[in-house]
């Protein structure tokens, strides 16, 4: 490690390992916002050799979604930003899935309550919809259960304690509420934002434990934290809210006066929102297109992600990923909102395209070309296709319109670009071209292109009138790379196949 990420480090306050995590709900698709949480977690944790958790926050099953947790390990996996512990990999630190857990929140949701930290709330719908009627005025259209309601309601806090283990010993349904306090400012430091803090008496007494057992995330996502010993956490916009509660019950719990450092991640809506790959919702069974299937290439797809909101503080703008983790850092994470731009994605995309040599887009190129119906059978030409048309290519799902026809011979051709400079001596030379191309031995672009020419000056025509002709007759239209490296890819049969039939076309 640098001398520099050893200051960090100190400065932090950090003496331990630095250990991240991403704790999704699996209620859905992954979006960019997401993603991007993701990927920061994992450039600062293998920036400081550490550990990059994934652990499924499925706390709340009415909102679980079936395949949505399969779907957020195949994203990480498509991306490249693989956890080194989750439920997949396993760990030191399992179970990593929060319904697996259950029994483990109990146990400190019901340190709080012993403590005075929190309390029984035996409270059913019913009275809970009642005290929301009753309570509301024109100032306070939808009043909280905090501390000026709670001595109204049925909990142990209000009722006798006889009355409570009477309750409890029935079996009574109810639920854990922490116990705000009042009149009290937390303050903590977050590692973008600066200093932030909050007033106790505007929180509202959150549950922690719900009837079923089941924690909800402010508990549960604070045990889990101090129990896997994470270090850091990178959020979403939606912690603020929530940031009193974590503080309190890290103190409650604990002792400890600080959570691990926080860190606010925008949660803006970008002008272009798409998840990371195909989602298909389960309920509707509407389809969203995703990055992957747009036909993008994760190297780039990290790439443009990193730089929505962070930047090295130079000009360089694209960057592999070893070179992301080396020069990743909190303090140019910007904090105000980024802005998604799609065309500015799809030049990262296409400049990534350029950068990748034809090996590494083989395989990507070969399943584009078999979802188009594209049989190949022949990888040295594939390699050869590949190299003429990547530069003209933006996106993977492009290779198909700039090189089906190496593939497959034209069903129509721009006969109007040709037919107003067509003639017989043109003709009477795509005959003669024909006729020489037979006879060729050396089927090299360079060979082709000599003999063309050669023809050319013999026929008195400018070769310049004769290359547009020879495009369409081979391609059906005015594009695709230079004219004799298609023909050199094409083979001879097929391009004299071709000529003949275009020149009747024509």
């Amino acid at each position: 490690m640098s001398c520099a990420a050893n200051a960090i480090l100190y400065l932090c306050g950090m003496s331990k390992k630095v250990r991240v995590r991403f704790a999704p709900s699996p209620t859905g698709g992954l979006h960019l916002g997401g993603m991007r949480t993701v990927l920061y977690n994992y450039l600062f944790a293998k920036k400081y050799g550490g550990d990059f958790i994934v652990r499924i926050e499925d706390t709340d099953q009415s909102r679980y979604v079936p395949g949505a947790e399969e779907y957020i390990f195949d994203c990480l996996k498509w991306a490249r930003l693989e956890p080194d512990e989750s439920v997949l990999h396993g760990g030191d630190f399992k179970p990593y899935r929060q319904s697996e857990r259950k029994d483990i929140y109990r146990k400190y949701a019901e340190q709080l309550v012993k403590d005075g930290h929190a309390y029984y709330a035996f409270d059913t719908p019913e009275e809970l919809e009642k005290m929301r009627n009753d309570f509301k005025t024109e100032q306070n259209p939808s009043p909280q259960y905090d501390s000026s309601i709670r001595m109204k309601m049925r909990n142990s806090v209000f009722l006798p304690a006889d009355e409570t283990k009477k309750l409890l010993a029935e079996g009574a349904r109810h639920v854990i509420r922490i116990k705000m306090p009042e009149h009290e400012t937390l303050t903590f430091t977050d590692m973008i934002r600066g200093e932030v803090s909050f007033d106790t008496s505007v929180v509202d007494d959150k549950v922690l434990l719900k009837a079923d057992g089941m924690p909800t995330y402010h508990l549960a996502v604070v045990v889990d934290d101090y129990l896997m010993k994470i270090s850091h956490a990178f959020r979403g916009e939606e912690w603020l809210s929530s940031a009193p509660v974590h503080i309190l019950l890290w103190k409650y719990l604990f002792g400890l006066d600080e959570m691990p450092y926080w860190s606010k991640r925008d949660g803006a809506k970008y002008g272009f929102p798409v998840f990371t790959m195909n989602w298909t919702d389960p309920k509707t069974n509407e389809l969203v297109e995703g990055f992957k299937e747009k036909g993008f290439l994760p190297e780039a797809f990290i790439n443009f992600l990193a730089l929505l909101g962070w930047n090295d503080g130079t000009e360089q703008e694209i960057f592999i990923k070893q070179e992301l983790i080396e020069k990743f850092s909190i303090d140019r994470v910007h904090s105000s909102g980024a802005k998604f731009d799609y065309d500015r994605a799809k030049w990262f995309n296409h400049e990534w395209l350029k950068k990748l040599d034809v090996g590494s887009l083989k395989l990507e190129v070969k399943s584009v070309l078999e979802l188009n119906g594209i049989n190949v059978s022949n990888d040295v030409s594939l390699e050869k296709i590949i190299s003429l048309v990547k530069d003209r290519c933006t996106l993977l799902t492009d290779f198909y319109d700039q090189s089906y026809f190496f593939f497959k011979t034209p069903e129509k051709w721009d006969v109007d670009a040709v037919k107003p400079k067509w003639n017989d001596d043109k003709k009477n030379y795509f005959d003669a071209l024909i006729t020489k191309f037979s006879g060729s031995a050396d089927w090299s672009a360079a060979a082709l292109e000599n003999d063309f020419k050669l023809l050319a000056a013999e026929k008195n025509i400018k070769p310049g009138e004769l290359q547009l002709p020879l495009r369409v007759m081979l391609v059906g239209g005015k594009f695709g790379p230079p004219v004799f490296e298609i023909a050199a890819v094409l083979g001879k049969e097929e391009t004299i196949k071709r000529i003949s039939t275009a020149i009747n076309m024509f």
